[in-house]
């Protein structure tokens, strides 16, 4: 399916540069061009392939770069695709932009803001691109991996000592240890 829907893109929407990455495992994928998202989406929402349905829109930070990955589902065709862009990353403080699809799928309305508020993408022509999670005045992104959580929010202390429960407690005294000895520590939460 993922061949054939890479060829109809690539002639549908000229310039999309549609490629299928084909997982061995886990799920494939199709990369298009972020500049055409919003005709690429439009054209698999209306067209043949009749992905009427907006799952997820999620944001990934990767070293270099910022992956929004798009979920569609055709129920009337019994099928899921797995569409993705990369977007440019310079800094902390780089906030790169795409088309929003909110015109496509209603549901990307406060898909798009979630991926907004915890990594920084805007979405343009957004019908109300803000915060969702976070207070309108925090800064940052919260699940960008160079994010630095503040101590302090408007006078209140963030993770107050006293107020974080047993398990965080472990997870955090996990993360120093790692810190210090990466070799020499597991994950689990239950202290193993």
């Amino acid at each position: 399916m993922h061949n054939e829907i890479v060829s109809h893109l690539n002639s549908a929407v000229p310039g999309c540069n549609a490629t299928a990455v084909i997982a061995e495992v886990g799920d494939s994928s199709i990369f298009v061009d972020s500049a055409h998202i919003l005709k690429v989406c439009e054209d698999l929402a209306t067209g043949d392939w009749e992905m009427h349905t907006l799952q997820v829109i999620t944001g990934t930070d990767y070293e270099d770069r910022i992956e929004v990955s798009y979920v569609l589902c055709s129920f009337t065709k019994n099928n899921e695709l797995i569409l993705k862009v990369k977007l440019p990353k310079a800094d902390t403080n780089s906030v790169p932009e795409i088309d929003s699809v909110c015109s496509v799928w209603k549901a990307a309305d406060w898909q798009e803001r979630e991926c907004y508020d915890m990594v920084g993408v805007i979405f343009k022509n957004h019908p109300n691109l803000k915060r969702i999670l976070c207070p309108e005045d925090w800064e940052g992104w919260p699940l960008r991996k160079d994010y630095v959580v503040a101590e302090e929010y408007h006078g209140m202390k963030i993770n107050p000592e006293h107020k974080i429960n047993n398990a965080d407690h472990h997870f955090f005294k996990k993360i120093q240890e790692t810190q210090e000895d990466p070799k020499k520590v597991s994950f689990s939460w239950k202290g193993e």
